[in-house]
């Protein structure tokens, strides 16, 4: 079991932990009507308190099914599309999106108990970051079904891949870090979280140009770029 399983493990179940140890002490922590679900504005829809347990347990499980398809992909993969070649990166960025998934439900279980408010700013806050963290690694990620900007042209090309997964490295740490800047600074979190939603989009039309111009060029033929050291 590599270590990347171990900690998406190990997020499930202290998501689990947590839930069960809320849920025990319901009657104490818990308000009788629990917010489970925030607008835009910020105002919650509730239930009753003792219909909440699913509603506790939904982000764990979630967690735990996810661990269980990180650990098939690889098995999944076809052929010239392994995860193999970096099996690191791959691992790191499974294990990434579980203590996401962990930290999102620490901080909606906390809005339910009432120790945190202004919720969306928490979970945009996480977001960014951990979005951070994964593009500090795009560069890394080689052709593949399941990470990375999968678009026709990146799928089809080793060289659309490699120089797309450069450009998206670059957009997704200064998007998620302009985004944390704008958090920070007071604005609402659909304004900090903009800068990310651009540098997710640009990759994919960028991979189209690059497909393009390559195949005007003649070029789609030329060997592969190899894989970068540690990846």
């Amino acid at each position: 079991m590599s270590r990347w399983l171990v900690v998406m493990l190990g997020a499930a179940v202290v998501g689990l932990g947590v839930s069960l140890t809320v849920w025990a002490n319901r009657a104490a922590w818990l308000p009788d009507e629990v917010p489970y679900h925030w607008g835009l504005s910020g105002e919650p829809q509730t239930m009753p308190r003792d219909q909440a347990f699913w509603t506790l347990m939904i982000m764990p499980l979630v967690t735990l099914g996810f661990t269980g398809l990180a650990a098939l992909l690889p098995w999944l993969s076809p052929r010239n599309f392994s995860v193999e070649p970096f099996r690191a990166t791959f691992g790191y960025a499974m294990a990434l999106l579980a203590l996401l998934f962990l930290y999102l439900h620490g901080v909606i279980v906390a809005a339910q108990v009432g120790w945190v408010e202004d919720l969306p700013r928490w979970l945009v806050g996480g977001i960014l970051a951990a979005m951070a963290l994964l593009g500090n690694v795009l560069g890394k990620v080689r052709r593949n079904f399941w990470l990375g900007v999968r678009t026709p042209w990146t799928l089809a090309n080793d060289q659309v891949w490699t120089k797309t997964h450069r450009l998206a490295a670059w957009l997704f740490v200064g998007g998620c870090l302009l985004g944390l800047i704008l958090l920070l600074a007071g604005l609402h979190p659909l304004i900090a979280i903009s800068p990310f939603a651009v540098a997710a989009i640009v990759p994919v039309f960028y991979s189209l140009w690059l497909y393009k111009r390559l195949e005007r060029e003649g070029r789609l033929g030329e060997a592969e770029t190899p894989p970068p050291p540690g990846a």
